[in-house]
């Protein structure tokens, strides 16, 4: 499998209603997708030079976009050397799904019955893009939109540290078995949850959706990260 989809910004682009990623956030959404997916595995030491002939994009980008990856924690500056992937434990990995089943899921019973009806036709556009990715099998894609979508739901707690936290552990997750489930084609009864979820907070039913949205975190440690179901 190739490490890089060229194709992947047009396929973006093609989701009605939805940005224009610009060329560098191009290249950031590439680069993070394969450290989530493990492409690019960790501890594995990248160049500038190198990223960019593999990408066919000039070298700028592709540092700037490793400065924001080193930011978000999920690669090292080494000097003189380039760039390591970050490595994380299961440990590790373990730590981040509680802190955002914490976090999360009982925020729903705040959000529940408040988003407006107009909002409500954004979030089901990012949660329709969510699922049109998996049946292209574009993980940068459905990332994308997944991680947009859980942000927004997750503004109208009106807490933007919330907001921003839980995003960022979101960047460092890594989902090792997404690209198993994409290509078998059962990645989309994840992306199905999205919609439950929106039914559910349209209709006021907080808790329900505090329990839709703990199965769908779960996923993370589970099906998203080794492709196997967990009873």
């Amino acid at each position: 499998m190739p490490i890089f989809d060229h194709d992947s910004e047009h396929d973006v682009a093609a989701v009605p209603q939805m940005r224009t990623l610009s060329l560098r956030e191009t290249v950031l959404e590439q680069l993070r997708t394969a450290i989530i997916t493990g492409r690019l595995a960790e501890g594995e030491l990248v160049s500038t030079p190198a990223l960019s002939a593999s990408l066919g994009v000039s070298v700028t980008p592709v540092r700037e976009a490793l400065m924001d990856l080193a930011r978000e924690g999920l690669v090292e500056t080494l000097k003189n050397r380039g760039f390591r992937v970050t490595e994380m434990s299961e440990r590790d990995l373990d730590d981040l799904a509680q802190v955002r089943l914490l976090l999360e899921p009982p925020a729903m019973r705040i959000v529940a019955g408040r988003i407006p009806e107009e909002d409500l036709t954004h979030l089901r556009a990012l949660a329709d893009a969510c699922l049109e990715a998996t049946a292209r099998d574009n993980l940068e894609a459905y990332l994308r939109f997944d991680r947009e979508f859980h942000a927004l739901v997750l503004s109208y707690t009106g807490n933007a540290q919330l907001v921003e936290l839980a995003t960022s552990l979101r960047r460092r997750t890594r989902l090792y078995g997404i690209g198993t489930l994409s290509r078998e084609g059962r990645l989309a009864g994840s992306a199905r949850e999205h919609h439950e979820l929106i039914d559910l907070l349209a209709a006021g039913d907080g808790a329900a959706a505090e329990h839709v949205l703990h199965r769908h975190i779960s996923h993370a440690r589970t099906l998203w990260a080794t492709g196997i179901e967990h009873s």
